[in-house]
């Protein structure tokens, strides 16, 4: 048995896609979920507590737990009966990387109880391979805002420059919206221009996001891919864009499958883009919880 017994994961929430980066690129929040799983000998347990508590699963089925018991899958060893204990900043299917954080804080949680077996390296593997794709999972994992790509030998994650004077609003709705449902309205197939038109806006985010150039970052936020698709699925969300970039806002994406909508802007006009943001969705009688959230550096942490 591990030395260690018990052990406390905190782990960001993230902001993925950021319009033309679909399904390759996302940024850590400082927003946290936090995870504490002790070893015992009487089951499974799983306790939450905080913002949304009472729709967490606590039985075999949680996300967390099974993330747990990937990693001791893939090493070859039986997992060991655990108490699990979430304490909960990041609200539920909102786009914000809460599956994130549970297959990233379970599969970290379960390399240190088992005795760090794998390394970083092949944990984010094991976490991309669970989630499907990278976007999400390698900020909450690493911290910063991350490109992924696949090359021959696996994954290659790139660190991308986020300017300090970028700051990210993220207007959170009263309602959900599943992955699952925001991928089904999503097209098969995207025309040659569609591709070509979102190959030169990623560049130019990438470039707007190193430099804080304006008007870069306000082309460069436009996407062909899904958010066409997937606004009909947010009411208010033409008002909401309105709105935010009347009052300074660059201009606002979906973030991650929705319906949380993140903006960006600058330090001076945050606070007119926050309370802009939730009028517009209050005039259509939606409620939102709308807050600047600052990138999160440091990703996964072992407390």
């Amino acid at each position: 048995m591990s030395v260690v017994s018990n052990v406390t994961v905190k782990v960001p929430a993230t902001t993925a896609n950021l319009g033309p980066g679909f399904d390759c690129i996302g940024a850590a929040l400082q927003l946290h979920n936090e995870v504490t799983f002790t070893l015992n000998n009487s089951g499974l347990i799983i306790q939450a507590s905080g913002i949304e508590a009472e729709k967490v699963q606590t039985d075999k089925s949680n996300l967390l737990y099974q993330a747990f018991t990937k990693l001791y899958n893939y090493i070859e060893q039986t997992p060991p009966s655990v108490k699990i204990e979430i304490k909960l900043g990041i609200p539920l299917a909102r786009g914000l990387g809460s599956s994130a954080t549970a297959i990233v804080g379970g599969l970290v949680a379960a390399n240190v109880l088992a005795g760090l077996p794998l390394s970083d390296v092949q944990v984010m593997e094991l976490a991309i391979a669970m989630e499907g794709h990278p976007d999400n999972v390698v900020p909450a994992f690493l911290g910063g805002c991350r490109l992924a790509a696949t090359s021959s030998n696996g994954w290659e994650i790139c660190d991308i420059t986020w300017h300090r004077n970028i700051i990210p609003v993220v207007a959170i709705p009263d309602f959900e919206l599943s992955t699952s449902e925001a991928r089904l309205v999503l097209p098969t197939e995207v025309s040659r221009g569609d591709a070509i038109f979102n190959t030169a806006h990623f560049g130019l985010l990438l470039r707007g996001l190193a430099t804080n150039r304006e008007e870069w970052l306000k082309a460069a936020l436009q996407d062909k891919l899904h958010q066409p698709y997937r606004q009909a699925l947010i009411p208010g969300y033409d008002a909401v864009e309105k709105a935010a970039v009347a009052a300074g806002a660059y201009g606002i994406v979906i973030s991650g499958a929705g319906p949380t909508l993140l903006a960006l802007t600058d330090p001076l006009h945050t606070q007119m883009v926050a309370s802009a943001m939730t009028n517009a969705w209050k005039q259509v009688g939606i409620k939102s919880t709308v807050r600047s959230l600052p990138i999160d550096v440091q990703g996964a942490v072992v407390l």
